[in-house]
């Protein structure tokens, strides 16, 4: 049986033993694609379980553009100043560097995918924008 430390973080299969979950404020992340899972350089995948009432927050990535995926539940979502619900099967394409920000929109646990490229990147991940303007009084929240 080979498993990831004898290919040195090279398998191509990724399940419950490999998948390496973090617990962040927003929720838990399951990620299913990095490089030090699998042999990434351009991609990186993370399975996000947003409870209700919880947000990814105005952000931006740098390096890296991104696509997110709903699995199950609404996600009220927004790239640059724009915002869309989006359900199961929908998806927002978010190019690099833009300001974007998803909120649990239902009341249901918020199931989705974030695709990211590449995976490896010279800077930050991301920089919070939620306190900056406009973003901080995009949202109409009572």
């Amino acid at each position: 049986m080979t498993t990831n430390s004898d290919q040195n973080n090279a398998t191509r299969f990724v399940d419950a033993s490999n998948m390496i979950v973090e617990e962040l404020p927003w929720g838990p992340h399951e990620w299913l694609c990095r490089p030090d899972i699998v042999d990434a350089e351009k991609l990186l995948i993370v399975r996000v379980r947003m409870p209700v009432g919880k947000a990814h927050e105005f952000h931006r990535h740098p390096e890296m553009e991104e696509v997110i995926y709903i699995e199950e539940g609404t996600a009220e979502q927004w790239v640059d100043q724009e915002m869309k619900l989006l359900g199961p099967g929908e998806s927002a394409h978010i190019p690099m560097d833009v300001v974007h920000g998803t909120y649990n929109a239902g009341d249901t646990t918020l199931v989705f995918l974030a695709i990211l490229s590449p995976a490896k990147i010279e800077g930050p991940p991301l920089i919070d924008m939620k306190d900056e303007e406009p973003w901080k009084s995009l949202r109409d929240v009572d």
